[in-house]
């Protein structure tokens, strides 16, 4: 990856990393379909203004429509519910650890539909040292957790649509605008939740609480509107194999957020999780970079 890959990269994973506390702090007052209304909608009226700000159109054909209409539903409206309603009974650092299996689904998804992000010894090496990391980050932390196996069935289902919709993104859009790619998908899942809340709650009641506001905001504006649209940069830059591996970076900076404002104590698991998380995101890159050298010395050499 370039260094412009790396800094939204890191920005990424420390942006998302977060979203799990603050869907936890959101979910003590509102119910999952209404914090996933909110936040849908707050990431489409942010994606709405970068439209108009920059003069994008939108799409003509129905051929680019509708994979856009599709994502609503399996890279928005779904995961985010499940995530929002498995964190009823999950820890958030729980649901942080179970995410980051999305790797391990978009490798072996990518490798059958995706000509450019084939399966390799290095893949496969980085997201196995990788998913170790983040099991020995957390593993002090996994017993004494509040959780049920059906939250935890919900986050790892989560991570499925992510994976599916990471390939389907880089298959079907290729040629859409960035922005619309997150924006409109957006206003799809809005519709979805919306009529979700109204249909399934008696009393439909918005959040009173300064806190959960500040949660749900930051949810759909930063965690959704300004997240995916670098995310999607992203794929159609990198692939999603490797976007995907940005779930590795969530349990360590939830992690660090509870050493940094909850005073944890720094342990043995945080050290040697960490070495191990950035190491995988060295092994997966390394061999394209090795590559790339020696196709310059082939080329200086000629």
């Amino acid at each position: 990856m370039k260094l412009k890959h790396w800094i939204v990269f890191i920005l990424l994973g420390a942006i998302w990393s977060s979203s799990f506390m603050w869907i936890k702090i959101a979910i003590r007052e509102v119910s999952p379909s209404m914090l996933v209304a909110i936040r849908v909608s707050l990431g489409f009226l942010f994606g709405l203004v970068v439209i108009f700000i920059q003069r994008i159109k939108l799409p003509r054909t129905l051929k680019e429509w509708t994979p856009l209409i599709i994502l609503g539903v399996t890279n928005f409206a779904a995961p985010f519910y499940l995530i929002s309603w498995g964190e009823k009974s999950v820890d958030s650092s729980v649901a942080a650890i179970l995410d980051a299996t999305v790797p391990l689904f978009t490798i072996f998804i990518a490798h059958y539909y995706l000509k450019d992000d084939r399966m390799t010894f290095q893949k496969v090496l980085g997201l196995l040292v990788g998913f170790a990391g983040v099991i020995v980050l957390l593993s002090k932390d996994i017993g004494a957790s509040v959780s049920t196996f059906s939250g935890q069935a919900a986050v790892v289902l989560a991570s499925i649509f992510y994976a599916v919709s990471a390939v389907y993104i880089r298959k079907t859009t290729e040629n859409i605008h960035g922005v619309l790619r997150s924006t409109i998908p957006m206003f799809t899942a809005s519709i979805i939740m919306w009529v979700a809340v109204l249909t399934t709650e008696n009393h439909v009641v918005m959040p009173a609480l300064q806190l959960t506001w500040i949660a749900l905001f930051f949810l759909g504006i930063i965690g959704s509107g300004l997240a995916f649209i670098m995310a999607f940069y992203l794929i159609h830059e990198i692939g999603p194999t490797k976007l995907t591996m940005v779930s590795y970076i969530f349990p360590l900076g939830g992690v660090i957020l509870g050493v940094v404002f909850l005073n944890e104590k720094i342990t043995w698991q945080l050290i040697t999780g960490g070495v191990l998380i950035l190491a995988s995101l060295f092994v997966v890159n390394m061999k394209a970079a090795a590559d790339k050298s020696l196709n310059k010395i082939e080329t200086e050499l000629e």
